[in-house]
């Protein structure tokens, strides 16, 4: 699978410099952010930043770095941003099964069993590649296309080979609140590039550990990387077709 960044290109870049504004780390690090009232804000915050990125792309640079400039003040000052719902008590309601309103993907209901649906492309047969913006932020769907959660953030180039996403899960979609960590050889992706899918089904998502920290120490955790992905290992055994890597080896103490 190709990987790239796609905001480093052209003098456009030090106009508006999306990455600038800094917030997944502020996310991860600011607990005012993390509260559960203020997911709708990291909603908007996260919305108003693919707002930037399209703006950048189409060359209007003056305004996106308009949008950053607002992005980066409600990031300094939460309580300045004001509930936008006319209808909170739905919304929680959403959230808390699991299943948003809206989503990139579209409906709650998902249509892989539609009549016209598509086959959905593994990750390594992807030409041209993704980029990290089409990653983060993606919904991800369960094999019974079941909503899952979206996509938080992408950890690439473990020494052992295996990457991975990290998915937020449970319905509040703020990172490290609930997140399950998924091998990315076992995620595909719809052919809109809108929705990713589990090969596993919403059951056995219920079996995956939650993620145990927010700053990755777990990748340094190899007898916990190890029941993970045994998990998808167990359920879904070699599903890349160019082989496998070694999986993640559990230390024991000599004796």
């Amino acid at each position: 699978m190709a990987l790239f960044f796609a905001f480093g290109v052209g003098p456009a870049f030090a106009v508006c410099n999306i990455s600038d504004t800094k917030l997944e780390e502020a996310v991860l690090k600011s607990p005012e952010l993390r509260k559960p009232e203020n997911r709708y804000l990291v909603r908007d915050l996260r919305t108003l930043r693919n707002a930037a990125f399209v703006l950048w792309t189409y060359g209007l640079h003056d305004d996106c770095e308009r949008v950053l400039a607002n992005i980066r003040q409600l990031i300094a000052a939460p309580s300045m941003a004001k509930l936008g719902g006319n209808d909170e008590d739905l919304a929680d309601e959403q959230l808390a099964a699991g299943e948003p309103q809206q989503h990139e993907g579209g409906g709650v209901q998902g249509s892989r069993n539609a009549p016209d649906a598509r086959p959905l492309i593994n990750l390594d047969d992807l030409g041209p590649g993704l980029r990290v913006d089409e990653i983060v932020g993606s919904e991800v769907r369960s094999s019974d296309d079941k909503i899952v959660g979206e996509v938080r953030n992408v950890v690439i180039g473990t020494k052992d080979r295996w990457d991975y996403a990290v998915v937020a899960a449970g319905g509040f979609f703020i990172a490290g609140k609930d997140s399950i960590v998924v091998p990315l050889r076992y995620l595909q992706i719809n052919q809109e590039r809108t929705s990713f899918y589990l090969r596993i089904s919403s059951a056995d998502v219920k079996a995956v550990p939650l993620m145990p920290d927010q700053e990755c120490l777990w990748l340094a955790d190899e007898a916990w990387r190890a029941k993970n992905d045994a998990i998808f290992q167990k359920l879904i055994p070699d599903p890349v077709r160019y082989g496998t890597p070694a999986a993640p080896q559990v230390k024991t103490d000599a004796k």
